[in-house]
């Protein structure tokens, strides 16, 4: 920062005047003087926009190289599963609108009403764990023979059947619902403090083609579970069956707002 110094005082013109200056001339004030940038700050600015590019430059650096080590058909894999989970997203903005539509136009808005709140509960009875469920998926047998796998393997499969758009899922015999955890201790694994068998079965309702892809992209939960010592097997049945319950607790902190 420069230095500024403090702007002289002011003379006193009742007492300190010189015979030199005329009365017509206005005296010219010290702090009307431009103060010039000092090269240090020039330079600050000069280095701050230059580490500003080589970041930005590195950034698209890191995105393109992480897609450039994939082969084309794992390319193909991931557009066309954005594609189908963009579908997806646009089918349910559709249905709401229609939703929305029906109950504004509907003669009979209790009713209606009524019809959209108890299959709004079994949505949400579903995907919150309440309620069984049933549909198209993947059963996938995983076992460790070695006892080599961690929670992190488990973990990482979990979101990349999330991320493939899966709706409900079992493992075991329990169900697996948006708090649930997977956790080490020695060599054993648990869910939400249970303890999993070392051959295991995952029950998986989702569109079965989008999450069988996604497992086995290269560097996935599949091809990891498998470099670890870990065997998989996957299954598509007619249907799968979720039978398992979660155990809902209240929550403690979360309050809704009041409208």
């Amino acid at each position: 920062m420069a230095n500024i110094t403090a702007p002289d005082a002011i003379p006193d013109t009742k007492h300190d005047e010189t015979p030199d200056q005329s009365p017509n001339e206005v005296p010219r004030r010290p702090w009307t003087r431009a103060v010039k940038p000092v090269r240090s700050q020039v330079l600050v600015g000069v280095l701050c926009a230059l580490l500003g590019f080589a970041l930005v430059v590195q950034v698209r650096g890191t995105g393109a190289n992480q897609f450039a080590a994939l082969r084309q058909e794992d390319l193909v894999r991931l557009l066309e599963e954005l594609t189908v989970r963009g579908n997806q997203l646009d089918a349910e903005v559709a249905q709401l609108t229609a939703t929305r539509q029906e109950l504004a136009t509907s003669s009979d808005l209790a009713q209606t009403a009524r019809e959209v709140a108890e299959q709004r509960a079994i949505v949400e009875g579903i995907l919150s764990g309440r309620l069984p469920a049933q549909g198209p998926g993947l059963e996938i047998g995983i076992s460790d023979p070695t006892l080599s796998l961690t929670s992190v393997a488990f973990v990482n499969l979990l979101e990349e059947l999330r991320n493939a758009g899966v709706e409900a899922v079992q493992v075991g015999d329990y169900r697996v619902v948006t708090t649930s955890a997977f956790t080490d201790l020695g060599r054993e694994i648990y869910l939400d403090g249970n303890l999993l068998p070392r051959d295991l079965v995952w029950l998986a309702i989702g569109d079965p083609a989008t999450m069988g892809r996604a497992l086995e992209i290269p560097g996935g939960a599949f091809p990891q579970i498998r470099a670890a010592g870990g065997d998989v097997e996957v299954i598509e049945p007619e249907l799968v069956e979720i039978t398992a319950i979660a155990d809902l607790r209240p929550p403690q902190f979360a309050m809704p707002v009041a409208e």
